[in-house]
């Protein structure tokens, strides 16, 4: 398994340089433009379907066909940058994308418009795995995630702005404007890209694997498809087909398309399949809040949009705490913000009113905006720099695949007048939590440097008593609320008792640290007496050599001068 990313302790003056800049820009203005289109259109299809004449079955595949497109080609986009270089497939996704945006804003009838979000959302899946990994290559170590989270917060913010903007934009002015909006973004971007620095994986081969590709392509579609229509049982089965024969293909290959050792880095699958349960969630959130505001308390699109303004900036700062999350900590924080996430979104559910269902809505938003962010910012600290396209593709292949779980689990669609409730997304939630945590590879609790931003000081409190545990048996502590709180208390001991029945590899005290600090300057020491012994004994040696060889030629002239003389 690949080691973790060593935490460095950074120069707070130092910045990126240029072109590590290029690529930060490049890809969170391309991820914006990325989210904005999945979500733009949500509450303009009826607009969309009365001015195409289209019908009521046909409408929802214009969502539908972009989402399936971006999810099952994410894979082959992610190897293809590792291949041929993740700027060139970033220019090329951008171009792509701009240029299928013009043709969804000119289409004239239903049929034309699907096709083009097809193509457009082959350009969307070649932005977003070939952007992180360019950013993560081209940043220096202990940069990359910051940056990383800075884009990402961009893009939730287009997340969450997404479907009011393309509300508003749809009956105030046209549904073609969401298009045109995002030609000249992705042109910027393109141009972005374009100064960033390339990069590739040196030790991959010339081609690709076609058979590998097709493979993963397939199961990632069945599978989008299956998760939303779970009574269709014949989406299963081409998933399981196509499982098969992607674990076949790449057995097979020299080159193969996703390594398979990567489904055996436990960090990597842990906050993968922990990101796609965060974004699952986010999905049923961004419905159901909105659908509450709008035909339970009476409001129209544009008052939704606007008080929905602080989940939308909860979300937008979820990325960049996340990147400030150090990566072996990366597994017990998302496992804190699905565990925070849960609460909240149970909560939604018991509000009396507007004011309690924003403040519970804005505190799961921002738990699942850090749990997304470091499902993308932690799965590229935890692999190789080189394979980092591969990477992100198969993650954002799995967060987009299983997005329609949400959207399910809240029970919309499931008869006239049901209202969509987030308990059962607060469950997955919850028990997804419970999962990491009672993994051994999250009971080792290391130091949390980023958790403070993400969780508050009452979370570190009680993982200072996990560390402590005597600490818990001292009753003044408990007396003093001012040392520790109630759920910091609670917090504690739940995770003591866990510690207590798992068999936990207990972390060194800090004499044995101390100690081992120790014994390596002195070691340091050492060597380096040794190295300025051997450097004095060769200045010697070549003091010497320079004295023998003045001496030969001493005597070599003395012999010249004494034969001149016999002659």
């Amino acid at each position: 398994m690949p080691k973790l990313e060593p935490h460095t302790h950074l120069d707070p003056h130092t910045h990126l340089d240029p072109q590590a800049r290029w690529a930060l820009a490049a890809l969170a203005t391309g991820a914006f433009c990325v989210q904005l289109d999945s979500f733009a259109l949500n509450l303009a299809l009826p607009v969309v379907r009365d001015a195409l004449h289209g019908s009521a079955t046909a409408a929802p595949w214009v969502v539908s066909s972009y989402l399936l497109a971006a999810g099952s080609l994410m894979p082959v986009a992610g190897r293809l940058g590792d291949l041929y270089g993740r700027r060139r497939m970033l220019t090329a996704g951008l171009a792509l994308f701009g240029v299928t945006a013009v043709l969804c804003a000119l289409a004239p009838s239903l049929p034309l418009l699907v096709t083009a979000r097809v193509l457009q959302g082959a350009g969307g899946a070649l932005i977003m795995p070939a952007g992180l990994a360019l950013l993560a290559n081209a940043a220096p170590p202990g940069r990359g995630r910051r940056a990383m989270g800075r884009a990402l917060g961009l893009a939730g913010l287009a997340t969450v702005c997404g479907p009011f903007l393309g509300g508003v934009l749809a009956r105030s002015v046209s549904w073609r404007a969401v298009f045109w909006l995002t030609v000249p973004l992705a042109l910027a971007a393109a141009l972005c890209a374009r100064r960033a620095a390339e990069s590739r994986d040196p030790d991959a081969g010339q081609s690709l694997d076609s058979v590998g590709a097709i493979a993963a392509t397939g199961l990632a579609a069945c599978l989008a498809r299956w998760l939303e229509h779970a009574a269709d049982w014949g989406w299963a089965v081409g998933a399981v087909l196509f499982g098969a024969l992607f674990v076949r293909a790449e057995r097979r290959s020299a080159a193969p398309l996703v390594d398979l050792a990567l489904f055996r880095n436990h960090p990597y699958v842990a906050l993968t399949v922990a990101g796609a349960v965060a974004n699952s969630a986010t999905v049923a959130l961004l419905y159901v809040v909105p659908w509450t505001l709008q035909q339970a308390e009476g409001w129209s699109v544009l008052e939704a949009g606007v008080v929905f303004a602080a989940p939308a900036g909860a979300l937008a700062v979820g990325g960049p705490l996340a990147g400030r999350v150090r990566p072996g900590a990366a597994v017990p924080v998302m496992a804190l913000c699905l565990a925070a996430a849960a609460a909240a979104l149970a909560a939604t559910t018991r509000g009396t009113g507007t004011p309690s269902l924003l403040m519970a809505a804005t505190a799961a938003a921002a738990a699942l905006g850090v749990a997304g962010g470091l499902a993308l910012t932690g799965t590229q600290a935890v692999v190789r720099r080189e394979r980092a396209g591969e990477a992100s593709g198969v993650t954002k292949a799995v967060m987009t695949a299983t997005a329609g779980v949400g959207l399910a689990l809240t029970g919309a669609g499931t008869g006239v007048g049901t209202r969509p409730s987030l308990v059962l997304p607060a469950a997955v939630c919850l028990v997804t939590a419970a999962a990491l945590v009672t993994t051994a590879r999250v009971l080792r609790l290391p130091r949390v440097r980023g958790l403070p931003l993400v969780c508050g000081l009452p979370v570190i409190r009680g993982l200072a008593l996990v560390r402590r545990p005597a600490l818990i048996r001292r009753p003044a502590l408990i007396r003093r609320p001012a040392l520790i709180r109630r759920p910091a208390l609670v917090l504690g001991r739940a995770l003591v008792l866990v510690r207590a029945l798992l068999p936990v590899r207990r972390r060194p005290d800090r004499r044995r640290a101390s100690q081992r600090r120790t014994s390596q300057r002195r070691s340091d020491r050492r060597g380096e007496c040794r190295r300025q012994t051997d450097r004095s004994a060769a200045g010697q040696h070549q003091t010497d050599r320079r004295r023998s060889d003045g001496r030969g030629a001493g005597r070599h002239r003395s012999a010249r001068r004494q034969a001149t003389r016999c002659e």
